[in-house]
């Protein structure tokens, strides 16, 4: 990638991360009030905006209007989604794991640590790791020499919390602080330019076999699809699983990547999210809008 290129990209990148804070704090604001139904001026205001700049920053993010964005947030919305997946799930239960989506055209594969390796942690694993602004927020970036083995968002302002629990996951190999290599593999997974594009990825896992289990059963669900707890437990025959599950959902410690965002309850509800249910909302709402751009 040429200088001029990369600098463009890094602004770009930032404007994201900014835009996605602003973006939490409305969808934030809206949880907090639905009951009052608010309208466009109110959510200006809780982002210290006036409504002109607001709507604008929301086009820009989102590339629809707040109201229409605020529509895939509904149960109804969720439910109908619910529903239209089954279909999908269906077709994908013999597919390989990840094939090229409108979001973004990455090969995913997937690799699971050795025996001695998941006993020791990662002994004998070096990993470098960066911080990174995105489209949802700063994110903390872990790859080795056999692929992405960590992607968390950093929650509230410490990024120290979150290097820290990605070093106690993987407690037995050695790190080191390398944002100028990791940043290539950022722009890879969230950039939109073409020259990323139709590209590959591979995941190094730690985990039970269970979870690796569930874990391949969530890269089968496409951008702009939801699944519930049941329905991956469909695709692992594990139908009477569930709380099993969730644990091992909420254990994914690769996000956005491994979509555990795209699990809701059966309901319609949301259900939890490791890196913040604001969060949650905020990435299902913008893949709708691309989808049904």
């Amino acid at each position: 990638m040429n200088t001029s290129l990369a600098v463009v990209e890094s602004e770009s990148a930032t404007q994201a991360s900014l835009d996605y804070h602003r973006i939490e704090k409305a969808i934030a604001y809206l949880q907090a009030h639905h009951l009052e139904q608010p309208d466009l001026a109110a959510v200006a205001r809780a982002t210290h905006l006036s409504e002109f700049h607001f709507q604008r920053l929301f086009t820009r993010w989102a590339g629809i209007s707040p109201k229409r964005f605020l529509q895939f947030l509904t149960i109804e919305h969720a439910k109908q989604q619910l529903a239209d997946s089954k279909a999908v799930l269906e077709t994908s239960h013999d597919s390989g794991l990840s094939s090229p989506g409108r979001l973004h055209d990455l090969f995913v594969s997937v690799e699971a640590v050795t025996p001695g390796e998941f006993k020791t942690r990662g002994a004998g694993i070096r990993i470098n790791y960066g911080l990174h602004p995105t489209r949802f927020g700063d994110c903390l970036l872990g790859v080795t020499e056999r692929g992405v083995c960590w992607l968390g968002f950093v929650c509230g302002s410490s990024n120290e919390k979150a290097i820290g629990e990605m070093k106690r996951h993987w407690a037995g190999a050695t790190f080191a602080r390398r944002p100028d290599l990791t940043g290539t593999v950022a722009r890879k997974i969230f950039s939109s330019l073409e020259d990323v594009k139709q590209s590959s990825l591979s995941l190094l896992l730690l985990g039970t076999n269970f979870q690796i289990k569930v874990w391949q059963a969530l890269l089968k669900i496409p951008a702009g699809a939801l699944v519930s707890y049941e329905s991956i437990g469909g695709l692992i025959g594990a139908r009477q699983s569930s709380r099993a599950i969730g644990s091992a959902v909420g254990s994914n410690f690769i996000a956005y990547l491994i979509p555990c965002h795209r699990v809701i309850r059966k309901t319609g509800l949301l259900g939890g999210y490791r890196w913040d249910e604001t969060r949650k909302r905020v990435m299902l709402g913008w893949e709708s809008a691309q989808i049904e751009e």
